[in-house]
């Protein structure tokens, strides 16, 4: 939970004085989320624009440079085969899949997703791929073998989750067996290929009741980390360890536009924690690949905030996520349902997001869930200006973020800091604030300072 300074925690009293018997406990967690996971950032790799190949091999070559930036856990977008009928664009969604036990024959065969499974765990990092339960390609070998999976209408017909989905026919998970065969799709992947997990989506359109057995048959095979695309508190009792910090992520968006400020984003931050037990993992992200083919780039949504949101994403409780190509300053909507690689190029965010990532491995202030530590705001007398403190045993971590267009003047003083010097972690110096800070802050500048 957040720690206010005295001034602050009165007010909050005050407000919630009146409704507290209204307020409930975060729903407890009843499994266990792997402990290798505490310090990691997570990196959404989209396979077919990914590199001009497109390939399971082409993503080998290139793990060095992920492991390079402190990447945790890869999150590979469908490798299953894509559906033809009723196909979008020439190649199709990546979410409309054919065969849930087998991969797609553009990105390799099956060998070469156990190689790639095998070099990613070979360089300490870990990886789940996306799993799409809601929904099959018009063509899915279980359209032919079991009709009985699928949802109806009243007269006969195969029928869209939502009417935009053309290309997807939905399932009815009203019925038993569809549920046994999804599972044992699931544990497929696990037992066969040893991968660490699932990235699930649309969770929230699908029974909570069947992630739960689902966590519970995949964790008989090997710890897994289960992460939702959904942002609903139950998941977390007893299937998923992380859900999608949406609600987050469009202040962010809009506190680029200045349609937002710092007094809304603690308001939403305060939500969050009476919504969600604190071994809850929320992924903080500034782009995705939802985000990127239909709302645009980073640069197009954010402009010359992005890289302060950024850093805000990674030092927040939660753990950050890097779509694949931001880290080269993608710079056009990819292409959702056609051939279209990333340019890959030198750009600053590549070192912002290792420096990031590595700051989270290495500081237990900054460590997931229940391993890190709570957020302590330090001031809110200025609208536009963030800044919060992250402890954990003898590491301290302060942010300071200007969100806003505007020069803003500050002066912190002495007794804001437990410790004597600070390491300036982006400006590679070390600073004594035994008489307090002033800081002349830039538009959208920020700056980190960690225990020495």
């Amino acid at each position: 939970m957040i720690r206010f300074n005295l001034s602050i925690l009165l007010l909050v009293l005050f407000v919630f004085s009146c409704s507290k018997n209204e307020i409930s406990k975060p729903i407890k967690i009843e499994h266990s989320t792997p402990e290798w996971s505490k310090n990691l950032s997570i990196y959404e790799l989209n396979i077919r624009q990914f590199s001009e190949e497109g390939t399971f091999k082409a993503i080998e070559k290139r793990l060095d440079e992920l492991k390079e930036m402190n990447v945790g856990i890869i999150w590979l977008m469908p490798i299953h085969e894509i559906g033809e009928l009723n196909r979008k664009g020439s190649l199709g969604s990546y979410y409309a899949v054919k065969d849930y036990k087998d991969v797609h024959p553009d990105y390799g065969t099956k060998q070469d997703f156990q190689d790639l499974v095998n070099a990613i765990h070979d360089k300490g990092m870990y990886v789940i791929i996306d799993w799409v339960a809601n929904h099959t390609s018009w063509d899915n070998v279980w359209v032919k073998t079991n009709p009985e999976f699928y949802t109806k209408n009243d007269k006969g017909e195969y029928i869209p989750p939502v009417e935009d989905w053309a290309d997807v026919i939905d399932l009815n998970y009203d019925n038993t067996e569809l549920r046994t065969a999804m599972i044992d799709a699931l544990a497929y992947w696990v037992k066969e290929f040893d991968i660490d997990g699932y990235r699930c989506d649309v969770a929230g359109e699908v029974p909570t009741e069947f992630w739960n057995d689902a966590r519970k048959q995949l964790d008989s095979i090997k710890p897994v980390f289960m992460l939702a695309e959904a942002e609903q508190e139950e998941h977390h009792a007893k299937a998923f360890d992380m859900s999608y910090g949406w609600e987050m992520h469009h202040y962010f968006n809009e506190i680029a536009k200045g349609n937002k400020n710092v007094n809304d984003l603690i308001e939403l931050i305060e939500k969050e924690n009476h919504r969600f037990d604190k071994a809850a993992y929320r992924m903080r992200f500034v782009d995705n690949h939802d985000e990127n083919s239909w709302n645009g780039t980073i640069q197009e949504r954010m402009g010359d905030a992005a890289s302060a949101l950024i850093v805000l994403s990674a030092t927040l409780p939660g753990m950050p996520l890097l779509y694949s190509g931001d880290e080269a300053g993608l710079d056009k909507r990819l292409a959702f349902f056609e051939k279209d690689p990333i340019e890959w190029k030198e750009h600053p965010n590549r070192v912002l997001f290792t420096k990031l990532f590595t700051l989270k491995k290495e500081n237990s202030a900054l460590f997931n869930g229940e391993f890190g530590s709570d957020l302590e705001i330090l001031s809110v007398s200025d609208k536009n200006v963030i800044v919060f403190k992250r402890k954990k045993d003898q590491n301290e971590v302060f942010v300071f973020i200007n969100l806003s267009n505007k020069k803003i003047s500050k002066q912190f003083d002495k007794s804001v800091f437990t410790e004597k010097t600070y390491s300036n972690y982006f400006g590679n110096y070390e600073m004594e604030t035994t008489l307090g800070w002033d800081v002349n802050f830039e538009p959208w500048q920020y700056e980190v300072l960690v225990s020495k």
